[in-house]
């Protein structure tokens, strides 16, 4: 049964390693963040026709995959168009020196190749023969992927019509769903991939799975998300206010 990770895990290897090749030609590592969702789509693809089968879980389970991915590569091309390289990656290119090229595929494109295998488990196990009929739990899973893809969805819309009205230059984005969380955008994406944990639940040996919600909620909670991104507002007195107030990640009512 593990042959179909196996050949997830080398289509990885190889769709990173194509990202690499592109990112060092156009001498801009953020390509690897458009290519990040795509290649969830590359994973369930493969996995749902290397065992030839089709169940209302798998379509359904694939399907939310799809659409989260096709949906943030667009946003984040489109927010990315005309920027040049993200400041992460600029600097971490100056501050690399020699080993950027070495520490850019290990350090980016690998280390992100090997997130990418464990937040895509769930479906990798979902895609597997034999899990036939929708249950309880797919119906929870679903509602649960719907919120989350509303979060995101609808938070990444708010805080662009708020960055592209002049008079909002400098100012902190404090309305809608960024009222009750900091971060409804990082929200929505670990509560889809929660909702897709709690699908995977419907089939035999399901629990491993897990290990896909934690790792993403870990990544935007610690590593890539809330974490580095409020580094860039320390000792912004509007923004020590909005932190004060608001919630940093799970939604609730602003402080008075």
């Amino acid at each position: 049964m593990g042959s179909d990770i196996a050949v997830a895990a080398l289509a990885v290897l190889a769709y990173m390693t194509v990202l690499f090749v592109v990112a060092l030609f156009k001498k801009d590592n953020s390509i690897v963040d458009i290519g990040w969702g795509p290649g969830f789509i590359l994973v369930a693809a493969l996995t749902f026709f290397f065992w030839r089968g089709t169940t209302a879980r798998q379509l359904l389970a694939n399907g939310f995959v799809c659409v989260w991915a096709l949906r943030l590569a667009v946003h984040i091309a489109v927010r990315n168009r005309g920027r040049g390289e993200n400041y992460r990656y600029a600097n971490w290119r100056r501050s690399w020196g020699r080993w950027f090229v070495l520490r850019s595929f290990f350090q980016i494109f690998m280390l992100q190749g090997l997130s990418l295998l464990l937040i895509v488990a769930p479906v990798i196990l979902v895609n597997r023969p034999g899990n036939e009929g929708l249950r309880l739990l797919d119906f929870i899973g679903a509602a649960v992927w719907v919120l989350g893809f509303l979060f995101e969805a609808v938070g990444d819309y708010q805080l662009r019509a708020f960055k592209r009205d002049p008079a909002n230059k400098g100012k902190i984005m404090d309305r809608g769903l960024w009222r009750f969380t900091r971060h409804p955008n990082y929200f929505g994406e670990a509560l889809m991939w929660w909702g897709i944990f709690v699908i995977a639940l419907s089939v035999p040996g399901g629990w491993p799975a897990i290990i896909s919600p934690l790792v993403i909620t870990g990544l935007l909670l610690r590593v890539s998300g809330v974490t580095l991104l409020e580094k860039k507002y320390a000792g912004n007195a509007a923004y020590a206010e909005y932190v004060r107030r608001t919630s940093a990640f799970v939604p609730w009512f602003p402080k008075r």
